[in-house]
């Protein structure tokens, strides 16, 4: 899941290096900071001594995965990105936070 994520960051650092995107620093550094996010957030909590704590962070992994997502739809309707890109970053959010709802309800049940 970590890997997947950092994968997906990877990505959106790709598709938001050039093009109309190269000068929308807003919309730009947004998803990326988002896209960052995830896989930090599932690193730190995987790295803290509770259930409870790891938790936290899986579920603000979570919420990014929403962000990006968003911004990523968003930034499709204004012409940033094309529809591959846009279905490649919602099957990838999709997944991820899929898996992350898994963890969530394992570490929850752990504590």
């Amino acid at each position: 899941m970590w890997q997947r994520s950092k994968d997906l960051a990877v990505y959106v650092y790709s598709v938001t290096g050039s093009g109309k995107f190269s000068s929308d620093f807003g919309l730009r550094d947004q998803i990326r900071r988002a896209a960052v996010s995830i896989a930090s957030n599932i690193a730190e909590g995987d790295e803290l001594n509770t259930n409870k704590q790891a938790v936290h962070f899986f579920f603000v992994a979570k919420g990014s995965t929403a962000e990006v997502l968003t911004q990523a739809i968003i930034s499709h309707e204004i012409g940033y990105i094309d529809s591959h890109v846009v279905a490649h970053i919602q099957e990838e959010c999709d997944a991820i936070s899929r898996m992350l709802s898994k963890l969530i309800q394992a570490r929850k049940s752990a504590v």
